[in-house]
């Protein structure tokens, strides 16, 4: 059987931290950032914990990403 490989995808939207938990990140904080306020940027900036449903399967196809 052929090894799995991690999903491209999801390589840039989520994140392992180190105590297992998937972390996401949130749009539109990348670009077109002068009109918004500096509340809006803070509160795009951080970065929740992924949906609890989906974790099990993210952390399948982010297996070699630790």
């Amino acid at each position: 059987m052929p090894k799995m490989k991690t999903h491209s995808s999801l390589k840039g939207r989520f994140k392992i931290t180190g105590s297992g938990k998937v972390r996401r990140y949130k749009a539109n904080r990348n670009h077109l950032l002068s009109h918004k306020s500096k509340r809006a940027k803070r509160v795009l900036a951080n970065s929740p914990v992924a949906y609890a449903g989906d974790v099990r399967r993210m952390k399948q196809q982010l297996a070699n990403l630790k």
